[in-house]
């Protein structure tokens, strides 16, 4: 290849072979990457790893904000624990706290609901319909025109595609608009809690480790789907059976070993690789210090509360935990923007392209495409900054839930098709069991602490940000204390039956006039903003439909400069099924330090302290000091030491290589991932689990703007861990016996 097109292809982040393990891969993308999959030492064909009908992906579900895996004939899926944190706190309370001591189910019957909410998600099939959602759309569109005309297309396919009320069907925009594609997902209702370890070691470490390494958590935890006996998806029932998986994974219980290549296949969230220097200039300068203030102020707000209530710490416990993993994250992003100029790499990739679109007169389509796309980021940017705080204004469990019930009433007047996605009678089912679940996740006292908080923060902000309807409707002055608006506040809570799951569920069905003569102070309030939240959705519509016309056009000339060097490019991860592959390796964390891959209970034990979150069960340590380990016992050689680019330079000298000689728990691997892929199964070569995914690294926090091969790491859990504590701690005897193991 030439030199500067090399040069070109690293700036812009391409996934080269020789340089990277970068890509988040649709599955019908594998079939080019033969290549890259055979050099890993992956023995399954990219063709069968493009069939999504076909062992392993058939056993790749989905959670709706998490990935997890079938690991039995019989609906076991395994995932993350703190995936698994809204089922284990569904079944929480202040007297029997799951989430602290742990549950194991000893036979199907004991298993729990894990809450109306939760589905299990299994993708069938993924179709191309690019052409009949924005293949025939006129150019003299206006944004918000264009915005319509899409969303009504992708009703219209979506409506088709559901003709089974079995199935859930989406259709996704991938590069940035440049195609759709639709996404057909059975989907179970009934899912059960069936085995979640204690927090102390679900939770190890808890947030001070997060995002760290070393690390020693075994964030795992089994669940379970059932189906009505006709084995069809149906609501939770005690008559229902198992769901009987199609395909489901090997556990391989000889692990992996340093250097070893890994696949990973999950649901990755959302990443920003090909958003222009300016939209991270935006970011780093004021979108992340504005959310690191909001959260922190949640945060410490439902730590005050919870330490002298505990069934406050536990109805808010799972948002706690949310909260704290985006706030470390968003402090990891600013930490690495200055470790690393991801601004100057991203200027440099934007002049590299601009340097091949004017390099050959064929190419110069692509230049207006980018002046308008920054046009477009300008206004974008601007409407974010005007609405942020109104949005945090508005951050009341209650309020949330009178304004979805008055927009739910106002679209349930029109024909479904006309419905905004979101209100439809698809969605019905959802929105009722929003409404249920805030049962568990819900109290006045916090919810008024968190609100009164918020508005003080609005009010602190220009008169520009303000809006007058809210002001109005609740007798906003400027400069008042939170005391005083707490006391305002204060006195809404007893006259609103909102309060309640059944005050809540009796506006089902209500028309917009039965809201309009509420004397609900909620649903008046719901009812005052409304207009003001229709605009200011227009206003983002106008804006989501320019974008929607200049971002594909801008992906069209990145997608055409890569197809000069025969590379193709993945699409920015949009919660859709995604591989990834990998080694096991370790990284260069800073001058003079090389973290290695694997980690272990020796060094658990070493670890622990008398106090959360560093403690552990004495049964951990007992199983481990009785040399109770056999068949998990990793006693390979350390891996080879791997130094950086700087340590190469200086000459390093090798440490002393020693046997492991413990039970593995986490281990690390170059595997691209990001939020979203939490409890992804890692697989070895032949597709057997080896792993969960469950973390990055801290200097790996910037890979959702830029992948850094050289320290972009992600953490798993180990198999054999699992194992170990299942058999050896937990004694989970009866899952072991269901679950596939072989060596």
């Amino acid at each position: 290849m030439n030199t500067k097109y090399l040069l070109m292809a690293a700036a812009l982040g391409i996934s080269l072979a020789a340089v990277a393990d970068e890509g988040q891969w649709q599955p019908h993308q594998l079939a080019e990457l033969q290549a890259e999959l055979s050099a890993k030492g992956i023995e399954i064909p990219g063709k069968q790893l493009a069939d999504l009908s076909q062992y392993p992906m058939s056993a790749i579900v989905s959670l709706g904000y998490c990935s997890a895996s079938f690991v039995s004939p019989n609906g076991l899926v395994v995932t993350n624990h703190h995936c698994g944190y809204n089922a284990i706190q569904n079944n929480s309370t202040k007297d029997n706290n799951l989430i602290e001591k742990g549950f194991l189910a000893k036979s199907q019957s004991e298993e729990l609901p894990a809450g109306a909410q939760e589905r299990l998600y299994i993708t069938e099939s993924v179709t191309d319909v690019t052409a009949q959602v924005s293949g025939n759309l006129p150019a003299e569109l206006t944004g918000s025109e264009r915005y319509e005309a899409i969303e009504t297309n992708r009703k219209a396919v979506i409506k088709s595609c559901e003709s089974d009320a079995n199935y859930r069907c989406s259709v996704v925009s991938f590069h940035h608009g440049l195609e759709y594609f639709q996404i057909k997902q059975l989907m179970l209702q009934d899912v059960r809690l069936v085995y979640a370890p204690s927090e102390a070691i679900g939770n190890f470490g808890g947030d001070i480790d997060n995002f760290e390494y070393p690390r020693h958590t075994g964030d795992y935890t089994f669940l379970r789907g059932y189906v009505g006996k006709d084995g069809k998806p149906a609501p939770y029932s005690v008559d229902n059976v198992p769901y009987q998986s199609k395909h489901y994974l090997k556990v391989n219980a000889s692990g992996v070993r340093a250097g070893d290549g890994i696949l990973l296949a999950g649901y990755p969230g959302r990443t920003s690789r090909y958003r222009l220097a300016d939209e991270i200039a935006f970011a780093s300068d004021w979108q992340y210090p504005a959310q690191v203030k909001t959260y922190q102020q949640i945060i410490n707000t439902i730590d005050r509360l919870g330490a002298t209530d505990a069934d406050l710490k536990v109805k808010y416990a799972s948002t706690v935990k949310s909260l704290n993993n985006r706030m470390k994250k968003l402090q990891g992003l600013l930490d690495g923007f200055k470790v690393t100029d991801i601004h100057a790499i991203k200027q440099q990739q934007e002049q590299e392209l601009l340097h091949w679109i004017n390099s050959d007169s064929a190419y110069q389509q692509y230049q207006q495409s980018i002046g308008a796309l920054k046009t477009v980021i300008d206004a974008e940017q601007a409407y974010t900054q005007q609405t942020y705080y109104f949005d945090n204004a508005k951050r009341s469990d209650m309020l949330q839930a009178a304004m979805l019930l008055y927009r739910l009433a106002v679209e349930s007047e029109k024909p479904d098709a006309q419905r905004e996605m979101g209100f439809q009678q698809r969605d019905l089912a959802m929105i009722e069991n929003r409404l249920t679940r805030m049962e568990k996740s819900f109290h006045p006292t916090m919810d008024l602490a968190i609100w009164s908080e918020q508005l003080a923060e609005y009010l602190a902000q220009p008169d520009a940000v303000r809006v007058s309807e809210l002001d109005a409707a609740l007798g906003l002055t400027p400069g008042m204390s939170q005391a005083k608006i707490s006391a305002k506040l204060a006195a809404l809570y007893p006259q609103s039956e909102l309060t309640s799951t059944a005050g809540r569920k009796a506006w089902l069905g209500k028309t917009p006039a039965d809201f309009a003569n509420s004397s609900d102070p909620f649903i008046k309030l719901a009812v005052a903003l409304y207009a003001k939240n229709k605009a200011l959705e227009l206003e983002e519509k106008t804006l989501g439909g320019q974008l929607l016309q200049v971002r594909p056009a801008y992906m069209q000339a990145v997608i055409a400069y890569n197809k000069t060097l025969g590379k193709p490019v993945y699409p920015d991860a949009n919660s859709t099924l995604r591989i990834t592959y990998g080694t096991v390796d370790g990284y260069p964390a800073k001058d003079g330090v090389y973290k290695t891959p694997f980690t272990s209970v020796k060094g658990l034990i070493a670890k622990r302290q008398d106090e959360y979150p560093f403690s552990l069960p004495q049964k951990l340590v007992d199983a481990y000091n009785a040399g109770k380990t056999d068949g998990y016992y990793y006693a390979d050689l350390a891996p080879e030491y791997k130094p950086g680019l700087l340590c190469r330079i200086g000459g390093c000298a090798k440490p002393e290589v020693k046997a492991f000689n413990s039970v593995p728990v986490n281990f690390l691997s170059s595997a691209d991932t990001t939020g979203g892929n939490s409890g992804s199964a890692v697989m070895n070569g032949k597709g057997e689990l080896v792993g969960l995914n469950f973390d990055s690294t801290y200097e790996s926090i910037t890979k959702d703007w830029y992948f850094n091969p050289e320290i972009t790491r992600a953490i798993h859990v180990d198999i054999r861990y699992v194992l170990w504590l299942m058999e050896h701690v937990d004694g989970a005897q009866n899952l072991l016996e269901e679950i596939d193991i072989v060596r």
